[in-house]
């Protein structure tokens, strides 16, 4: 399985032959408490585990059992099925939060603590220095051992929580983009929309475009069937 968080790019590569299911949730959905473990898998790639999870030969069954059942219940028209799609994607994020488990070893701790840092504080103007500070390391330590374990910097980490919140107020909000780049720790709106169009081929402003007029052509599929 790969595990891809909210707001993470990310592409498919067909292979010839290969047979693969895709599955796209609302964290929301999963807002209970008592079952916020199920999502631990992407918070646990944000922090810079690995992405790709293998699951046990054994239960490999039952998984593609329940992503059929899924893809199933998900098509058949008329709605109704929440409580049935609720039920079948707690069995399928159960399963990959058991291959995570048990197919990726644990980062080592400084690292796991500086990308819990920059998740949280992202947003707020922190540098390399400010990181390696926060885990009572010197930058050039943080730096060696964080590439070693995850293949990228502190900065590019930094840039990637940055970017994933900017995605998130661009979906969900109607602010301009130049106080989104504030928000999101850039006080240069040019310098901003440089960034956003280095990581995603796009300007701020044009990548909303781009995915409101997706979402509203989803819709109207929705309304037709």
């Amino acid at each position: 399985v790969v595990i891809v968080p909210a707001g993470e790019a990310h592409r498919l590569i067909e292979v010839d032959g290969a047979e693969g299911w895709g599955v796209g949730l609302q964290p929301a959905c999963l807002a209970d408490p008592d079952r916020a473990w199920l999502l631990e898998p992407f918070a646990r790639v944000r922090r810079g585990a690995v992405a790709a999870a293998r699951v046990a030969p054994e239960r490999r069954a039952f998984l593609e059992t329940m992503l059929r059942e899924l893809g199933e219940v998900t098509a058949r028209p008329g709605g109704h099925h929440e409580q049935q799609v609720e039920a079948l994607l707690t069995l399928v994020l159960g399963e990959v939060a058991r291959a995570q488990t048990d197919a990726t070893p644990a980062l080592a701790s400084v690292v796991g603590e500086a990308l819990a840092f920059i998740e949280q504080h992202c947003t707020e103007g922190i540098s390399l220095r400010d990181v390696a500070a926060a885990v009572r390391r010197s930058p050039a330590h943080l730096t060696t051992v964080t590439r070693q374990a995850t293949g990228r910097s502190i900065g590019a980490w930094i840039t990637s929580g940055r970017m994933a919140e900017a995605r998130r107020r661009l979906l969900h909000s109607d602010e301009r983009v130049d106080v989104i780049g504030e928000r999101v720790g850039y006080a240069d709106a040019t310098h901003f929309i440089r960034i956003f169009r280095q990581n995603h081929g796009q300007t701020p402003a044009a990548w909303r475009r781009a995915q409101q007029a997706e979402r509203g052509s989803l819709d109207t599929l929705r309304q037709r069937s």
